[in-house]
């Protein structure tokens, strides 16, 4: 915490030091805004009518729209050209204080130990793995410096390593709508497959067979992720099987692997109630089954270990507490409490571990985490040496 304030005020201090010497030209004052026209549209919803005058903006295809923001952006150069000089002095300055080549803490999966780095002078991100242990060979996933090559915006995102550990799903945006399209990469050979998915969220989950993948398309108006489809490799796209539709237009939906990678889960969730399906990750060709139907102002996360499903719930618990309950009986009558409401802990979330369960929580306004072993022998919390810290 002190070190994020001792960098802002260092920032702070530059900036008015290089305004104060820095020789800034004049800004000029012969220029003339770009002013939108005024196209009324009546919009109505629920008996409620309000009338939008820049409505027609809306149509980023339409050449007035375009020639339009083309003028903004020109006039906006126009007025601040006389700070470029001082915008590159401050990004300089800010740059040179940065480590520019950077490595992620590894993480291990499996068989492989992962992380992110960066090189000096290149701005995206390098995804690696080594097998073994970080003595490994360097094997590199995904390098988004290669895949923004000439494009002005690059954003790599849901990197997905298959259950066989060697077929890559990663999803690419160069537009910056958050529009992604999902690609395969085979990890042994380094071929990128065929296969490419558009308009999709970049959140997908292999089921274990190592060829099926579930994914996540959007609403191309709302931009509201509302369906999951199942992709076989090496099928065409354009056949993918639709596998849960919301059409609950204040519900969004995603998919994700339980930690244990026995299940896929399907969640789906608004403001104030929740909702997830689950199937079994080797039969991928089966039927999803609901876990607990939605409710209104009932908030639940799964995961799964050994043959429990554990759920962080706030039913009857405004602060959340953690349940039990068997894979094979999800119904609320089974549930078993782990984890009891407590007034004074905000009960965030939890992690799951082949020895322990580890829970977040917050009191006193400060994140604590709070080790359990699962054989029962004495928890503890992690003890962060200060009176204050985020974590």
């Amino acid at each position: 915490m002190r070190y994020t304030i001792l960098f802002l005020v260092i920032g702070c201090c530059l900036f008015i030091t290089s305004c104060q010497s820095a020789k800034v030209e004049t800004m000029p004052t012969n220029l003339e805004p770009p002013i939108a026209k005024i196209e009324p549209k009546e919009l109505k919803i629920h008996d409620d009518v309000r009338i939008d005058n820049y409505y027609w903006l809306k149509e980023r295809e339409d050449q007035e729209v375009i020639d339009y923001l083309t003028a903004e952006n020109e006039y906006t150069n126009a007025m601040t050209a006389h700070t470029n000089k001082l915008e590159d002095e401050l990004f300089e300055e800010i740059k040179g204080r940065i480590k520019q080549t950077d490595q992620s803490v590894p993480y291990k999966s499996d068989d492989y130990y992962y992380y992110t780095r960066y090189e000096d002078g290149k701005e995206y991100p390098i995804y690696c793995r080594k097998k073994g242990s970080m003595d490994g060979k360097e094997e590199i996933m995904v390098n988004a410096n290669e895949i923004a090559e000439g494009h002005e915006f690059c954003s790599v995102r849901g990197r997905y390593v298959s259950s066989g550990q060697n077929l890559l799903a990663f999803s690419v945006d160069t537009v910056g709508r958050r529009l992604y399209t999902l690609q395969f990469k085979n990890l042994d050979t380094g071929e990128i497959y065929e296969d490419k998915i558009a308009n999709v969220t970049g959140n997908a989950a292999w089921a274990n067979d190592n060829k099926t993948i579930f994914y996540t398309r959007k609403d191309l108006e709302t931009l509201r992720s509302n369906q999951i489809y199942k992709h076989v490799l090496g099928t065409d796209p354009a056949n993918d099987e639709l596998i849960f539709d919301e059409t609950d237009d204040t519900f969004s939906c995603f998919i994700f692997k339980t930690k244990s990678k026995k299940y896929l889960m399907i969640g789906s969730n608004q403001t104030l109630s929740s909702e997830y399906r689950y199937l079994d990750a080797s039969n991928p060709n089966g039927k999803f089954k609901v876990f607990l139907k939605r409710e209104r102002d009932h908030e639940y996360d799964v995961d799964h270990f050994k043959d429990k499903f554990y759920v962080r719930t706030n039913l009857n618990a405004k602060n959340f507490r953690l349940m039990e309950t068997p894979i094979t009986n999800t119904s609320k009558n089974n549930w078993k409490e782990v984890i009891p409401h407590r007034d004074d802990v905000l009960f965030n979330g939890f992690e799951i571990f082949t020895d322990h369960l580890v829970l977040s929580e917050r009191k006193n306004g400060l994140a604590q985490l709070r080790v359990m072993p699962w054989d029962g022998s004495k928890e503890h919390y992690l003890d962060f040496g200060e009176p204050t810290y985020l974590a």
